[in-house]
């Protein structure tokens, strides 16, 4: 736990129900506990790059916006050394093994009591890793941690490309959609398959549907924003 001053948690879930249950639950650990909400991935991750003093982060594993690893991943990749730990439904030893690839610090599951899944955090903020008890006796050396990838960070404009490749549009007319030259167009083209580690446009719509990436329907974007 946090000695002094005010503990600050991202606390991430698609349930407001269940956030505020577990908001009751953190209330114990600090007098001055802050907590900043998300109901997706998306949001989660949005809330990574504008709040700069989080300690924890507790993430539902199936949340909207994105696929569940590619969005843990991500946000495990943006909070960097913050812990960051799954609370979930689901206890599938598998699905524990490929969080840990994404990174995260911790897997609790929601069916475990108020006073366990707070045991489980102390111990994640003291440095520890906290492994659901189905994961006892578990050997990550017979039994290795896949390694899940995030996906790659697209600046704004080229999320807007993407958004209009999604929809079957040609360069020249994203070049319309957005006031840009053609050429311009061509190199945020090249950059996103590259980024997306794909050879053409149709391979870059599929992984970008597997990884959430895909705006639809068209972005409504600043035609000013080059």
């Amino acid at each position: 736990m946090k000695d002094s001053g005010y503990l600050k948690i991202l606390l991430a879930d698609d349930h407001a129900l269940f956030r505020d249950g577990l908001r009751h639950v953190l209330s114990s650990f600090n007098p001055d506990i802050r907590i900043v909400e998300a109901a997706d991935y998306p949001d989660a991750l949005a809330l990574a790059n504008s709040e700069k003093d989080i300690h924890l982060a507790l993430v539902d594993l199936a949340m909207p916006g994105m696929e569940r690893f590619s969005g843990l991943a991500a946000l495990c990749d943006r909070l960097g050394d913050i812990p960051v730990v799954v609370v979930s439904a689901n206890e599938d030893n598998n699905d524990v093994r490929r969080a840990l690839g994404c990174g995260v610090a911790g897997y609790i599951p929601k069916a475990l009591d108020s006073e366990v899944i707070r045991t489980a955090l102390g111990r994640v903020l003291a440095g520890e890793t906290y492994l659901p008890p189905s994961m006892v006796g578990w050997d990550k050396e017979t039994e290795p941690v896949p390694k899940v990838k995030p996906p790659p960070r697209l600046t704004p404009r080229q999320r807007d490309v993407l958004g209009f490749i999604a929809q079957g549009y040609s360069n020249k007319k994203i070049a319309t959609e957005l006031n840009l030259a053609e050429g311009t167009v061509k190199l945020h083209v090249a950059a996103l398959l590259k980024a997306l580690g794909v050879n053409n446009r149709t391979e870059a719509v599929f992984e970008a549907t597997v990884l959430g990436l895909v705006v639809s329907p068209a972005p409504e974007v600043s035609r000013n924003n080059a």
